[in-house]
């Protein structure tokens, strides 16, 4: 395993210095029926704030990933090309060894205290989910919001896992300081599809009441209503049926976003494809010829279809967020001095 040539993760601008040293590795295993198969490497990383290229088309600069692989084992996961930097399998390796950053929130505690830190929106579960299963474990992610919600750091998340609602504390505490985005992703709601492409998620349905317990409790969410998979959830039927689901959970924004292909995932993907659904095997070799990406007019037909339903559904844009107020310490009182009740001001 290339431990010692790992670089910055793959949408950081630089790729020229170890994350980590060989010397910092630890490998784990559980022996639970919830980790069976499952090896975890545990490092301490040397950086946690990674920078997105410019040429990137994600709308965002700076991300945290704690985790490298990813026990929900979604064929499609574009994060699989990953891997191989580690000499990694790309396929059940990316399902099965996972790299913990176990000094993350002591990290970026100390990252976002930097005078050079301007405050910038940080985006989590981009790369893979933050809230896989693995953080039922590890906890990594208490001691990250603690620390964006001390420096009144604004952020994102987007998730699968239906853990962040053990967060949910957390979450509102930050809402009432900085700008907190939350979305949910549900492609589909098949149940037969969910369970041979997403296998190691919750249930479609689960991740709805995700979104529908954080809108009960102030917090909105928006659901990225992917991956749309062409020729098996595209029909205008499916579709109809995931928006409605979608609405009737409280999201306040859908985005759809149809499946890519890059290296990594394409061949695990079309593998998949192969075994179930083979007479589809050419049709995707026709649609995605071109490279990761299905065609434009592929894609504007799917957002079309998602936007008239959402209008038609009700659902609506996110409100603007809150700007950033952090909260002055309190006045220490005098030594011997009994303290008195002081009022905390905001700037």
């Amino acid at each position: 395993m290339r431990w010692e040539n790992l670089t910055l993760d793959s949408d950081h601008s630089r790729a020229d210095s170890a994350l980590f040293g060989a010397d910092a590795v630890v490998t784990r295993t559980f022996d639970t029926p919830e980790f069976a198969g499952i090896t975890f490497h545990e490092i301490r990383a040397r950086s946690i704030l990674n920078r997105v290229p410019g040429a990137s088309r994600m709308p965002f600069e700076w991300t945290v990933n704690p985790y490298r692989g990813c026990t929900h084992a979604c064929v499609y996961c574009f994060a699989r090309k990953t891997h191989s930097y580690l000499d990694l399998d790309t396929g059940l390796g990316f399902d099965s060894q996972i790299v913990v950053k176990v000094n993350a929130p002591e990290l970026l505690r100390r990252q976002l205290s930097s005078r050079r830190w301007q405050g910038e929106h940080i985006a989590m579960g981009t790369n893979v989910d933050c809230y896989q299963r693995a953080e039922g474990r590890y906890r990594l992610m208490p001691g990250i919001l603690a620390a964006l919600r001390d420096h009144a750091n604004p952020y994102s998340i987007l998730t699968k896992g239906t853990l962040i609602l053990r967060d949910l504390d957390l979450l509102k505490q930050s809402s009432e300081v900085t700008d907190v985005g939350i979305s949910v992703s549900v492609g589909f709601t098949d149940p037969e599809l969910w369970r041979t492409v997403e296998p190691g998620t919750p249930a479609p349905e689960r991740r709805l009441d995700v979104v529908r317990t954080l809108t009960e409790h102030g917090l909105g969410c928006g659901v990225l209503m992917a991956p749309v998979i062409p020729f098996l959830s595209d029909d205008p039927a499916q579709l109809r049926a995931t928006v409605r689901a979608i609405a009737a959970a409280g999201a306040t924004s859908v985005t759809p976003l149809v499946l890519h292909l890059r290296p990594g995932a394409r061949e695990w993907f079309m593998a998949w494809l192969e075994r179930h659904h083979p007479y589809l095997v050419r049709r995707y070799e026709r649609l995605y010829a071109d490279g990761a990406y299905a065609p434009k007019w592929y894609q504007r037909r799917i957002t079309r279809q998602v936007h008239d339903l959402a209008q038609e559904y009700g659902i609506g844009p996110t409100s603007a967020g809150m700007p950033r107020r952090i909260r002055e310490p309190e006045p220490q009182p005098a030594e011997h001095a009994r303290p008195e009740p002081t009022q905390l001001s905001l700037i």
